[in-house]
């Protein structure tokens, strides 16, 4: 009787335990990553130069607030608002998760503004501000969003808020996004311009542009980049050469450094062959800096005042280091941290724990730190997402690769 008291609660626990790894593996699976979609289309011709699965429904992620942006400029083209017009923020808008401005209620931020936060820092508070203030609720603009997207033949993307946040019934297309990216060029060629902004100023921090392509690949012109867990690492990518503009869309990237590379990739094998001319700008000499600008001292862990932000490579052999903690469980914390804080450059991206040892001035005791690096990134992309820590209170470093040790 004993035995059957002791075994049964036993084999129940087992029993769960399996029935719960089974569940988390199977929505890990279905919702982690998207199903990869891509195309490439030239713009004036409409001609595909590639597709795979650019039919098959997607989460857009971030690439919503095109979409968003497209609302905007529909007003402002109207004469309906101006750039100046004032937005009021709603608590609910200032409660939106990351990537935020860390706007609070009763604030106001200026059209301008907005379009520039959207653009750049891909703001989920400031997109609610946007729906808020034209339609009072999200979920009415989210719908006039979908009827607008309807009317200029996205048939296959539903809107089910501004931003791009998980929500199932949010989908798109690569080829609908390729369409927007087209549309909204076209319809609205001066304010156009705005996906070209490289960074954007609020309240003295400045916030990089998500999208890594933008100076470190001729001719790119904008325009958006989305992620969320269970969308993937998302970009609309737009680049003109002689005269001639290609859109790339590519849905379901691992990690953004590896949807950037297959962007180009794609890029580099249509263009060379669609549109005759170099794929890389040889600098002229009087481009050329004399001197390399110093690299802060290392190992800093805080954000050194006045630190610059120099756009003078686009490797990919940098990394951040974000902190060097007495425990694992902070460390791991800290990783968390700036995943949440910046989704759409870090999300799943694994972080680099490493325990470190450094020797007192004794020489007998030793102080034991694990530290918290992400690595494998481009140079713009590690000062895009020090940038974006920074504004949120967190400490990070931009290093190249070399200093690794």
């Amino acid at each position: 009787m004993n035995i059957l008291k002791t075994f049964i609660p036993s084999f129940l626990k087992k029993t769960l335990l399996i029935m719960f790894f089974f569940i988390f593996l199977f929505l890990f699976t279905k919702y982690s990553y998207a199903k990869y979609a891509s195309i490439i289309m030239n713009e004036k011709t409409g001609k595909i130069y590639h597709s795979i699965n650019a039919d098959t429904r997607n989460y857009p992620a971030s690439l919503t607030k095109i979409m968003t942006i497209y609302m905007i400029f529909d007003k402002l083209q109207k004469n309906k608002i101006s750039m100046q017009t004032k937005l009021k923020v709603s608590r609910r808008a200032s409660l939106q998760p990351p990537s935020r401005l860390g706007l609070y209620p009763g604030q106001t931020i200026s059209v301008k503004q907005a379009i520039l936060s959207l653009v750049t820092k891909s703001a989920n508070d400031v997109a609610t501000v946007v729906a808020e203030n034209f339609e009072k609720t999200e979920r009415k603009f989210a719908y006039e969003m979908t009827k607008k997207a309807k009317s200029i033949g996205l048939t296959r993307t539903v809107f089910k808020n501004a931003s791009g946040l998980p929500n199932k019934g949010q989908l798109s297309t690569a080829r609908d996004m390729a369409k927007l990216a087209i549309i909204i060029k076209k319809k609205f060629p001066e304010y156009f311009y705005f996906f070209n902004k490289k960074s954007f100023v609020f309240k003295g921090i400045e916030y990089r542009n998500h999208n890594n392509l933008l100076g470190s690949y001729f001719g790119t012109d904008g325009i958006k980049t989305g992620y969320t867990n269970a969308s993937g690492f998302n970009l609309v990518a737009s680049v003109e050469r002689n005269g001639q503009r290609i859109i790339g869309v590519v849905f379901g990237g691992r990690t953004a450094r590896s949807r950037d590379k297959h962007m180009i990739k794609l890029l580099n094998k249509f263009i060379s062959t669609k549109i005759k001319t170099p794929l890389i700008r040889t600098a002229k000499l009087s481009e050329i800096p004399s001197k390399r600008p110093d690299f802060i001292s290392y190992p800093i862990i805080q954000k050194p005042k006045n630190f610059p932000i120099y756009n003078i490579s686009h490797t990919d052999d940098w990394f951040i280091q974000i902190g060097a903690f007495k425990n694992k469980l902070n460390a791991h914390i800290a990783a968390k941290k700036a995943r949440n804080a910046a989704p759409e450059q870090l999300g799943n991206l694994p972080a680099s724990l490493q325990k470190i040892q450094k020797q007192l001035k004794n020489k007998k005791v030793v102080n034991s730190l694990w530290r918290v690096r992400f690595i494998e990134l481009a140079e713009n992309q590690a000062r895009s997402v020090c940038a974006e820590l920074w504004s949120s209170g967190l400490s990070c470093i931009p290093l190249p690769q070399k200093r690794l040790n």
